[in-house]
C-alpha cells in the first residue's frame, strides 16, 4: 500500500530546512551505497552524524510522532534517523530494493525495514525529472510531490529515481520498523482506523457503531502487533 501524507512540514518549516540544506556540505552518495547499489546510485547525501542532518532529522521525527495519518499507516515501532539526499543534473538512482536490516548509526540497534519514506523538500517546478517510481502490488506508481509532502510505501518494493535533467531535487528519506510486520494486516488496520475516524466525526465518539468498530480495531492490534 502506498500512502501520500500531505503537509508533514509547513511552508515556514520548509523555508528553514532549505536555508540549512542549501548551505550544507554534500557528499557523494556512493559512500553509503551497498555493493549492488554502487552500480546504480548517483546522487549526493549529507553526513548523517553532522549538522544540519541531526537537528533536521530530529525535527522530522518529532513532527511525525504527532501526525495521526503517519501513525495510523505505519504503526511505528522503530524509525531509522532521517537521511537527506540531493539529485542534480544527470543524477539518478536506478532500480533497487532497500536493505532488509539496517543498523542505526552509533548504536548496536538493528531495525527491520518494513516501510520506506521519502519526504520531498523541493517543489516539483524547481526541477525536471527526479520522479520516484515504485512497483507496488497495484501496479507501477510514479510520485513527485509538493515540498512538505511525504510518500510511505513497503520496503519490499522495487523502486527508482528518474534522472534529474534540470535543477535539483532535495528530500529526506528513512525507514520504519512497524509493530505489525505483515503488509496486508497493516493495510486492513489503516483502512479500519480511517473508517473509525470518519464515523467519529459524523456520529460522535460515543455512538455504538463507533465504539464497536474501535473495539475491533484495538483487538486486531492486540492480535497482530509485536512491539519490540
Amino acid at each position: 500500500m502506498l500512502n501520500i501524507i500531505r503537509n508533514v512540514l509547513g511552508a515556514e518549516e520548509i523555508r528553514q530546512f532549505r536555508k540549512h540544506l542549501d548551505n550544507a556540505h554534500w557528499q557523494d552518495g556512493i559512500n553509503s551505497a551497498g555493493s549492488i547499489a554502487k552500480n546504480v546510485k548517483k546522487n549526493q547525501q549529507l553526513d548523517d552524524t553532522t549538522e544540519p542532518a541531526l537537528s533536521l532529522g530530529n525535527h522530522i521525527l518529532k513532527v511525525l510522532s504527532a501526525n495521526p495519518t503517519f501513525v495510523s499507516a505505519a504503526l511505528p515501532d522503530k524509525i531509522y534517523p532521517p537521511k537527506f539526499n540531493r539529485y542534480k543534473e544527470n543524477e539518478t538512482y536506478g532500480p533497487h530494493i532497500d536493505g532488509s536490516l539496517m543498523q542505526i548509526p552509533g548504536t548496536t540497534q538493528v531495525i527491520r525495514t518494513d516501510l520506506s519514506a521519502t519526504l520531498f523538500l523541493t517543489e516539483p517546478d524547481e526541477y525536471e525529472g527526479g520522479e520516484l517510481t515504485i512497483e507496488t502490488q497495484y501496479g507501477t506508481q510514479t510520485v513527485k510531490l509538493s515540498a512538505g509532502d511525504m510518500v510511505l510505501y513497503p520496503s519490499t518494493s522495487l523502486h527508482h529515481v528518474s534522472p534529474v535533467t534540470k535543477g535539483a531535487r532535495i528530500a529526506s528519506f528513512f525507514w520504519i520498523q512497524s509493530m505489525v510486520k505483515d503488509i496486508q494486516q497493516r493495510e486492513t488496520l489503516y483502512n479500519l482506523d480511517q473508517s473509525v475516524q470518519k464515523l467519529t466525526l459524523q456520529l460522535g465518539s460515543s455512538h455504538q457503531e463507533v465504539v464497536n468498530l474501535s473495539g475491533i480495531y484495538h483487538n486486531l492490534i492486540r492480535q497482530w502487533a509485536t512491539p519490540s
